[in-house]
């Protein structure tokens, strides 16, 4: 981890490493998977194509936000975001997205994986940011797990049998 800039935030030096650390993860995550929905949202075909190409749409919008949020709260702290293309490939903790999938319930089901997964790394971010002294960061976390949590539950309701 490169060293931290000085900053007058006055949390502690642990809190500001782990948060973070914690941050370029999930940025990284974040960038990659707005990548994926991106990319679902230019190839979808099929029956649903119109429903879910906008709902593709609506979560690139929001995870654009997440991404700029997170990395502002990296810099905050002193750190530097790892937001370059090069740094997402090496960093994601995401499995690839499948470049050959086009029917809509493909890249739903491709989705639903990898929100699933992202999700989960927040909430473990979030108790190590609160556990190390950072509740701001941590509540930032807790506001895109709410975020993840439902675009999940909206993607697992189209795999509805």
């Amino acid at each position: 981890m490169a060293k931290l800039r000085t900053t007058r935030n006055d949390l502690g030096d642990n809190a500001k490493k782990i948060s973070t650390e914690v941050l370029n993860a999930t940025l990284a995550d974040i960038m990659d998977l707005n990548n994926a929905v991106h990319m679902a949202h230019w190839t979808v075909k099929g029956p649903s194509f119109n429903s879910l190409h906008l709902l593709f749409e609506s979560f690139y919008n929001q995870l654009a936000t997440q991404l700029d949020d997170v990395a502002e709260r990296c810099v905050q702290l002193g750190g530097k975001p790892n937001g370059t293309t090069q740094l997402v490939g090496e960093k994601t903790r995401l499995a690839p997205y499948p470049a050959d999938i086009t029917l809509g319930l493909d890249h739903v089901a491709a989705l639903t994986d990898r929100y699933a997964a992202l999700a989960k790394s927040v909430r473990e971010g979030i108790d190590a940011t609160d556990e190390a002294g950072d509740a701001d960061t941590a509540d930032l976390l807790t506001g895109i797990s709410r975020s993840l949590d439902k675009a999940l539950w909206m993607l697992e309701s189209h795999l509805e049998k």
